[in-house]
């Protein structure tokens, strides 16, 4: 392997858990619809936190969603948060580095997970983000 080749991590990969994506410009109201995952379209949750499903099917008990965050350092990330039920509302999980919330989605659902990780390097691919590893 070359100086300038980099090692390829798969979805379900261990390593491809410490994988977060970094966003080169935040999310605000003025791009977030920029941002749409089939029907599905970023919300704001409160300042600096976006979110949308990645994967929400009715009568299916598992469902995740991205998270658009900012982070201490001031850069805005791309998470992951799985659903949880409550009552009968849905709360989000603790939020997942961005490889390791797709991840646990190839775990449930490889083609949703193969999906989401094409969004994410069509972002990654258009210099809107970067993929970092993070330990």
């Amino acid at each position: 392997m070359s100086e300038n080749e980099k090692p390829t991590l798969s979805l379900g990969d261990e390593q491809f858990n410490q994988m977060m994506l970094f966003l080169k410009t935040p999310i605000n109201q003025a791009n977030h619809k920029d941002y749409r995952f089939g029907e599905s379209e970023l919300r704001e949750l409160q300042e600096g936190i976006w979110a949308m499903p990645a994967y929400l099917e009715e009568g299916e008990p598992y469902s995740t969603f991205f998270l658009f965050t900012t982070i201490e350092t001031g850069e805005m990330v791309v998470a992951f948060a799985e659903g949880e039920k409550q009552a009968q509302q849905l709360a989000l999980g603790k939020p997942l580095t961005t490889g390791a919330g797709l991840n646990r989605l190839y775990a449930q659902k490889q083609q949703r997970a193969q999906r989401v990780l094409k969004f994410l390097n069509d972002i990654s691919r258009a210099n809107e983000a970067e993929w970092r590893q993070i330990v």
